[in-house]
């Protein structure tokens, strides 16, 4: 059938075929299909809407548009851990090495940052000399010896996903539920798994805002998931403002690094609590935990003897990174860098984040990507000092600008201080996890 026809087909209301989505996507695949004409057919599904047979039918067209990997010869169970994304969002750095350390393969494919939100190879990618560009049969040497690997998506991983993504980008019609289930789920998919575990982010920050909406999201991923084979949960949790207490590449490895060294400060917490909180899950849907106190019995004893960080050092060391910053974590930060407060004009409570405007100040000044095809400074970013309920005085600092010279800092000191609201009474303190799926 020729493009066109499809097109007219979802243009009009019209449910597709499991034919006609599996033409359009060896289309956008092999070529056969012009970038317009992908645009088009993808602008009708965001007005027209999709129905759960063609979520799924396109989940599994674009799984199949390349190989899914076979860990057969991994005897753990196989789980992975994915973030719809946020700011600050650095858990993946922490829960593959914990987890692994506990007895489960962690075959994690991950992305670029786009857009206000940061992404888990750019943060690796700030370690020097760290490879994510693996192939599988390295991937699964590298599992074999540390229990983890941590690549981006190759040629051979949900090709499709790769091409429509970037015009989903282009054109507005990235925030729709269906289009959103089968780019996430080709990809986990396709790694084999046994588990998995989801961070559906909800507030200021997230892609999803609204609860409401990020609920249906999470539950058209967990049946999506197990539809497929994969014991599949979610936990919904809070992006109404940054997660921790950096935001930037090297920054955020900084932290994580700083949470498995056992040295985590009061602004840390959330990273430790929501990293081991989703951990704690994905142990017991392995069933390597029976209760989740037990797992998290576990988990604590993986951080606290060391484990964690050494299986992180030789994950590192295996993918070519210098695995001498798990020892003097501070060579993350570059000493160039300038060091600018920001501060608040009033009294008060911080009540109120916009977390997508401190995600979106961190990119103004290259910690981020506006396009796919820009650039990242790893270096550069944001030391959140305030939380949402914390007290602050007139002239007290909102945080920390790292950046390269005065004219960054103040592109962005009055983006930053207009996205921390203060209020004159004590707000409502978010939960970090609002609900499990």
């Amino acid at each position: 059938m020729r493009p066109q026809e499809i097109i007219a087909v979802k243009r009009d209301g019209g449910e597709l075929t499991d034919v006609q989505i599996e033409g359009f996507i060896a289309g956008v695949t092999t070529g056969a299909w012009a970038d317009y004409q992908i645009t088009a057919l993808v602008m009708a599904m965001f007005i027209r809407g999709l129905t759960a047979n063609e979520q799924n039918s396109i989940t599994r067209a674009m799984l199949y548009s390349g190989e899914v990997m076979d860990l057969s010869g991994i005897d753990k169970p196989k789980a992975d851990k994915h973030s719809t994304g946020g700011v600050g969002d650095k858990t993946s750095l922490v829960i593959a090495p914990l987890v692994a350390a506990c007895g489960v393969a962690v075959p994690m494919v991950s992305g670029r940052g786009l857009g206000h939100t940061g992404g888990t190879l750019d943060k690796l990618e700030s370690i020097p000399g760290y490879n994510v560009n693996l192939s599988f049969s390295r991937l699964k040497r590298v599992m074999k010896d540390c229990g983890f690997g941590l690549i981006g998506q190759t040629k051979q991983i949900a090709p499709a996903d790769k091409k429509l993504y970037a015009l989903r980008d282009a054109t507005a019609t990235v925030p729709y539920i269906p289009l959103i289930v089968a780019s996430i789920m080709s990809k986990k998919l396709a790694e084999g798994l046994d588990t998995l575990v989801l961070d559906v982010k909800t507030g200021s920050g997230a892609f999803i805002r609204e609860y409401k909406e990020s609920v249906k999201l999470a539950e058209a991923l967990c049946e999506t998931g197990r539809s497929f084979g994969v014991n599949t949960e979610a936990l919904i949790t809070d992006m109404s403002q940054p997660l921790g207490r950096f935001v930037g590449n090297a920054l955020e490895v900084y932290e994580c690094v700083k949470i498995l060294r056992v040295e985590a400060d009061a602004a840390m917490q959330e990273t430790v609590e929501l990293s081991m909180q989703l951990s704690a899950n994905l142990l017991v849907q392995c069933g390597i935990a029976k209760r989740k106190r037990d797992a998290e019995k576990m988990l604590n004893e993986a951080l606290s003897s060391g484990r964690a960080l050494e299986l992180f050092m030789r994950n590192i060391e295996l993918q070519d990174g210098d695995p001498r910053i798990c020892d003097s974590p501070e060579k993350l930060i570059n000493r160039k860098l300038l060091k600018i407060a920001v501060t608040v004009k009033e009294s008060g409570y911080l009540a109120e984040v916009d977390t997508f405007a401190v995600g979106r100040a961190v990119c103004d000044i290259g910690g981020g990507r506006v396009k796919a095809e820009d650039g990242v400074d790893h270096a550069v970013g944001f030391e959140s000092e305030l939380k949402i309920g914390d007290k602050v005085k007139r002239g007290g600092e909102i945080g920390v600008i790292y950046c390269r010279s005065n004219e960054q800092a103040d592109l962005i000191s009055e983006k930053l201080r207009n996205a921390y609201k203060i209020s004159k009474t004590p707000p409502r303190i978010p939960k970090l996890i609002r609900a499990r799926v």
